[in-house]
C-alpha cells in the first residue's frame, strides 16, 4: 500500500510515497513491519517478508517456494499433502514410504481413502469382497479359508458340512462319527441324550451310547456280582461258555480262592477250585 498521510507507527518516518503494511489499524513501513512481525520460514529460516506469500500450517510458516515435499521436492502449493514427524510429504511419497499395502492387490492404500482391516492385514474397500460372489464384505460376518474370505452364505454353500442329526450347517468344530459330521450338541447318547463329545461312549448298531446306558441295556452281567461286564478302559474279564465274570469275581464258590489262571470245575451254576470240586 502507499500513502501520503501517515507515518510509520514504529520508526515515525513518513510513509508518503512509500509502501507500507497495516497491523491492528497501525501502519508500518516495510522494513519495520518485516523486522517486527515477519514469520521465519520453516525451510530456509529466513523471514517471510510482507511482500511475499506466507503459507501457514498448524502454526508453522513457509515461503511459497519453500513449501515443497521433503522427499521429491515437488511444490505442495494447492496440492494435497501429508505430514510425518513434522516433515511435509506429497501423497505419493507418503504412500510409498508409510502407507499400507492392500493384502489382495498389493497396491498402496492412499491416505484419506477408506481401508478395511482384518486379522492384522489391510484391504482397499473395493478389494475386501467375498471370494465367491464378489460382493463387498464391509463389516458383515465372514469366514476365511485358504487365505480367502467368504460371506457366510457362500461359505456354507461351497464348503460347510451338514450335521448328520439335525441336517443344519456346522460352522465350526463338530464331531466325526462313522465318517459323518455332527454338531457337538447333537452327538448324544441314543438313550439318555447326554452329550458324548467329551466322554467315553460305546457304539452299537451304528448308534452311540454313554457307558452307563450301554451297560444297563446291552452289557452282559457278571455271573457272580451281577454287575455289567464291559471291558472298558482295559479291564479284563473271564468268559466261559455263555457266562462272564469280572476278573476279581472269578473265585471258587466255596472257598473264594481266585480261579484266574487255575483249573476249575463247574457244578450247576457254581465254579469250584479243584480241591473243593473233588471233595
Amino acid at each position: 500500500m502507499t500513502s501520503s498521510h501517515t507515518d510509520c507507527h514504529f520508526c515515525l518516518q513518513s510513509l508518503r510515497g512509500r509502501k507500507y503494511a497495516l497491523r491492528e489499524e497501525n501502519a508500518y513501513c516495510v522494513p519495520c513491519y518485516d523486522s517486527l512481525y515477519a514469520n521465519p520460514c520453516e525451510e530456509c529460516k529466513q523471514p517471510i517478508e510482507c511482500n511475499s506469500k506466507d503459507l501457514a500450517y498448524k502454526g508453522r510458516h513457509w515461503h511459497e517456494g519453500c513449501f515443497r515435499c521433503a522427499k521429491c521436492s515437488h511444490s505442495l502449493v494447492e496440492k494435497p499433502f501429508a505430514v510425518k514427524d513434522e516433515v511435509l510429504l506429497c501423497t505419493k511419497c507418503y504412500s510409498d514410504e508409510y502407507s499400507s499395502k492392500c493384502f489382495h492387490c498389493q497396491k498402496t492404500i492412499m491416505p484419506g481413502s477408506r481401508k478395511m482391516e482384518f486379522k492384522g492385514s489391510s484391504w482397499h474397500e473395493s478389494c475386501f469382497v467375498c471370494q465367491y460372489c464378489q460382493q463387498p464384505l464391509g463389516t458383515k460376518p465372514l469366514i476365511t479359508k485358504d487365505n480367502e474370505n467368504y460371506c457366510v452364505p457362500c461359505f456354507e454353500k461351497q464348503f460347510a458340512h451338514h450335521c448328520y442329526a439335525c441336517k443344519k450347517v456346522i460352522t465350526s468344530g463338530g464331531v466325526t462319527y462313522h465318517d459323518q459330521p455332527w454338531h457337538k450338541e447333537c452327538f448324544v447318547c441314543a438313550v439318555c441324550k447326554t452329550q458324548l463329545s467329551r466322554q467315553r461312549f460305546i457304539s452299537k448298531d451304528e448308534c452311540p451310547y454313554c457307558v452307563d446306558c450301554f451297560s444297563e441295556f446291552y452289557a452282559k452281567k457278571c455271573a457272580s456280582c451281577k454287575k455289567p461286564v464291559t471291558g472298558l478302559g482295559g479291564a479284563k474279564y473271564i468268559s466261559f461258555e455263555d457266562r462272564q465274570w469280572h476278573r476279581e469275581c472269578f473265585n471258587c464258590t466255596k472257598c473264594s480262592i481266585s480261579l484266574v489262571g487255575h483249573e476249575f470245575l463247574t457244578q450247576q451254576d457254581d465254579i469250584l477250585c479243584h480241591k473243593c470240586g473233588s471233595a
